[in-house]
């Protein structure tokens, strides 16, 4: 750890149990955590700032290190929110249990894993993937615009949640999950959903891993959309196999 060490946290890259409980206390969420939901955010960057590989994916320029982060990350989540088009592209599962997170998740009143919640303004979802599949816990995000009988019909009347009008809000998205307990909101984009909510005043942590590549091309950065100015504090930075992976908490709402 760099800052606000130096310390060590353990061996990323091989993914040691000792080294994952010490990032859980690192990235641990704030306790009480807030009744309207605490939204952070995970994204992966180049340094130039592009958030996707050539082909069009994120897996290119992430790393074990990054892959290790990810999954403390959602282990201690209650709910992983997800574009469609990005739960497509990068093939999103039902995200399952980890053994070495059972205890800290029980003893915050959670459930064996995060719930995926995939988020689209059309209703445009594919409803034979394993992540709608009968049985699996996933939500559908969506508006009142979309066709809600069909979607209703494909992946259960319970399973989808309306949460605006003409478009998804990231404040009646975030509202709805925290009223069904999902307070603990992990927003995995794409880049025009982080923007979005980002200028709904609906982030309040960025956890950013930059990775050590020079893409050029024309990647998008991490967030797309409207204007949205927020004073950042970094919390944390930490080193590792040439990965820097960040924490950084919104200082305020008060634009720069």
């Amino acid at each position: 750890m760099l800052l606000p060490g130096p310390a060590v946290v353990g061996d990323l890259e091989r993914g040691r149990a000792d080294a994952l409980q010490a990032l859980a206390d690192l990235y641990a969420y704030p306790l009480p955590v807030p009744a309207r939901g605490w939204v952070r955010a995970c994204m992966v960057s180049t340094v130039d700032g592009s958030a996707q590989d050539g082909s069009g994916s994120s897996r290119g320029i992430s790393g074990p290190a990054d892959q290790a982060v990810l999954g403390v990350l959602r282990a201690l989540a209650d709910v992983v929110v997800v574009g469609a088009g990005t739960a497509r592209a990068e093939q999103y599962e039902p995200i399952r249990p980890r053994p070495a997170f059972a205890e800290r998740r029980a003893a915050a009143g959670q459930a064996d894993a995060p719930t995926v919640a995939v988020v689209t303004r059309s209703g445009d979802v594919d409803t034979g993937s394993a992540l709608l599949a009968p049985g699996a816990r996933t939500l559908v995000l969506t508006c009142a615009a979309a066709p809600l009988s069909r979607l209703r019909d494909a992946v259960g009347a319970e399973r989808v949640v309306v949460a605006g009008d003409a478009d998804v809000h990231p404040d009646r998205a975030v509202a709805a999950l925290a009223e069904r307990g999902l307070r603990r909101v992990q927003l995995e984009g794409g880049p025009e959903l982080l923007g979005r909510f980002a200028g709904a005043g609906r982030v309040e942590e960025l956890c950013l891993t930059l990775a050590p590549w020079l893409l050029a091309g024309e990647g998008p950065r991490i967030a797309h959309g409207p204007l949205a100015r927020r004073r950042l504090r970094l919390a944390h930075l930490v080193e590792a196999g040439g990965l820097l992976l960040g924490r950084w908490l919104v200082a305020d709402d008060t634009p720069i």
